[in-house]
């Protein structure tokens, strides 16, 4: 019943991870000629409505502004993305009026306005690839969830485990992930718009207006946090994100390593594809050249995460250093390409059972479960239990002996050796039964009984929970991008309807 249900969830996780990634349209370029394109629309608008700019203007202002807009949108054409650049293409097309549109308007606040948009739908492309990889993780989790093999601490073996509860715990890292990304994202999504350069303006600019119209849920309240404070947390805090996310890759990159440099690993990457590739001097050796490209991107984002803290860091409020869209939008970018990366040596894993198996029975890492036995079972304290336990793998490493060959009787010999002073007796109290399970790797994996241990109907429930994270987790990006769409598309309606107003007018 527990490998149908595994089974059927990897099958279920696999096929929404494929329709995400099929779904996953690019974001049109909405850089920052684009913003600065919404933002005059949004103004022109608005302002009309509160009777800020003459009526009778408007349609002529409209039509020179999508002219600019149509200008921009053409191959190879030239998308300037500063205030300054970008205004005197409208005065070209529109006539010296259309700078009414700059009443209680800074390009220090309209900037600030296009970086946190532009930093909000990285942060949503940054999502769906933390969640792509995810569902990766989770579907490989639900596949090996009875594979058992061999955790390390301190870069040494030291327990069996379930490869899938492993990989879980890898997913479960990702998901505080995405709730940082979720928690930065409301504190992005809030508009600056209307407070020009730190104090506000004399102008009775309607703020909520301009914040709904360009898909912000909110404002950023204070006028002098809107420029200068919060425009440079932003992007020290998605460097959090991406550093985080960064340092995750190039965790698992390096326990894959430590495995794949064995002369035989129980896990490798399948061969052809990009995967691996030969030596060029030694035929013998197929170099993991994917581990090896998935953790310099790791180091990549990591490099570029470190940025926005250095720019920070020694600059009076306000200041440009930390706010560059390109090195912002790039440093997301290397999460995400970190991210992709991981999801390709997921899918290209190639994982021995049999050897992971046999590489636990050649070693004692499932020694601690004779004290443990000992102390649920016959209430021996634990540390009398772990001294014994001590000895009996000290004597198999110096006499070249295997968990599964160790002998019943030798173990019996160094218990009571052990615990000759022992006001427990000296008598192994454990059967020779109860002896070979306490070392039997998959025995032990099956018998946990802690929440969140690796136990089959716990594995099971946790599966099925990380599935509905995931699912929670798209629906929420989803969300997200159908908010800000809508209310783009609402504010072209409204904008449309006074260009098309100029056109009948020069047609009049």
């Amino acid at each position: 019943m527990f490998t149908r249900l595994v089974l059927a969830l990897a099958l279920v996780l696999t096929a929404a991870c494929a329709t995400a990634q099929t779904e996953s349209k690019p974001v049109q370029q909405r850089d920052p000629f684009y913003w600065l394109g919404e933002i005059n629309k949004a103004t022109l608008v608005i302002n009309t409505d509160q009777g800020l700019l003459d009526k009778s203007m408007a349609p002529r202002l409209a039509a020179g502004l999508a002219k600019v807009l149509e200008a921009g949108a053409q191959p190879g054409a030239r998308r300037p993305s500063t205030v300054i650049s970008f205004e005197p293409l409208l005065i070209k097309a529109a006539g010296e009026d259309v700078t009414l549109l700059h009443a209680g308007r800074s390009s220090q606040d309209m900037h600030a306005t296009y970086r946190s948009a532009i930093l909000r739908d990285k942060l949503l492309e940054l999502a769906d690839q933390l969640n792509q990889t995810s569902a990766t993780l989770v579907a490989l989790a639900g596949r090996h969830a009875a594979t058992i093999v061999p955790n390390y601490t301190n870069g040494v073996a030291a327990q069996p485990n379930s490869y899938g509860h492993y990989l879980l715990g890898q997913a479960a890292g990702l998901l505080r992930d995405a709730q940082r990304i979720r928690e930065a994202y409301v504190r992005i999504d809030r508009s600056p718009m209307g407070t020009t350069v730190l104090n506000g303006t004399s102008w009775p600019l309607d703020r909520e207006r301009m914040a709904r119209y360009l898909g912000f849920e909110a404002l950023v309240e204070n006028a002098y946090d809107a420029a200068q404070i919060s425009s440079m947390d932003q992007p020290v805090e998605v460097a959090s994100i991406v550093a985080s996310i960064a340092l995750r890759t190039g965790n698992f990159v390096e326990d894959v390593m430590t495995q794949y440099a064995q002369s035989r690993p129980w896990i490798l990457l399948e061969e052809g594809g990009g995967n691996t590739y030969v030596s060029s001097a030694m035929p013998q050796k197929r170099n993991p050249g994917l581990l090896n490209d998935t953790r310099s991107d790791a180091s990549t984002a990591l490099t570029l995460a470190m940025g926005p803290l250095l720019q920070t860091h020694n600059i009076t409020p306000g200041m440009s250093d930390p706010k560059d869209v390109k090195q912002n939008s790039a440093m997301v970018d290397s999460g995400i390409a970190a991210l992709k990366r991981w999801d390709r040596v997921l899918k290209a894993l190639v994982i021995s059972p049999d050897r992971a198996l046999e590489e636990l029975n050649s070693d004692w890492t499932a020694s601690q479960e004779l004290a443990d036995l000992l102390m649920r079972k016959y209430k021996l304290p634990f540390r009398d239990g772990h001294h014994f336990a001590s000895e009996v793998v000290a004597h198999a490493k110096t006499h070249g002996i295997k968990p599964l060959d160790f002998p019943y009787a030798e173990a019996r010999r160094i218990y009571a050796e052990a615990q000759k002073d022992s006001k427990y007796g000296t008598e192994l109290p454990m059967s020779e039964a109860e002896f070979r399970a306490a070392l039997d790797p998959v025995a032990i994996v099956n018998s946990r009984a802690t929440i969140g241990g690796p136990q089959p109907a716990e594995m099971a429930r946790m599966l099925k929970d990380a599935g509905a994270r995931l699912a929670e987790q798209d629906a929420w990006i989803k969300t997200r991008r159908l908010h800000i769409q809508q209310a783009l598309d609402g504010l072209d309606r409204q904008f449309d309807v006074i260009v098309s107003s100029a056109a009948q007018q020069a047609a009049n």
